[in-house]
């Protein structure tokens, strides 16, 4: 009886073993027709960032990133100055606050 159990464990590794590999196959397949490329319905042109616009988004990920550590009362102050005084000035006071 132990035999049998052994067998049968043996088996399911196979049939197992067998299944990754045909998975691995059809992969394999799916990556030699589109160059190892992930299929798509249409191709987009890349992106192109002006410098202006990576200039803001740099000055965003500051921001954000200084709003991270701060607790939701000093998050709403920040914000406030943002509205009226701009990023810049939004930063600097994130800054100051999570100074002290």
């Amino acid at each position: 009886m132990a035999g049998t159990t052994q067998a049968s464990r043996e088996l399911r590794t196979i049939s197992d073993t067998m299944r990754m590999l045909g998975n691995a196959f059809r992969s394999l397949g799916l990556a030699i027709r589109t160059d190892g490329r992930a299929p798509s319905l249409r191709t987009r042109p890349p992106l192109r960032l002006t410098e202006a616009r990576r200039k803001a988004l740099k000055l965003q990920g500051v921001y954000m990133g200084t709003m991270r550590g701060l607790k939701p009362r000093q998050r709403a102050q920040v914000k406030k100055v943002r509205a009226e005084k701009g990023i810049r000035a939004a930063i600097a006071v994130a800054k100051r606050m999570a100074g002290s």
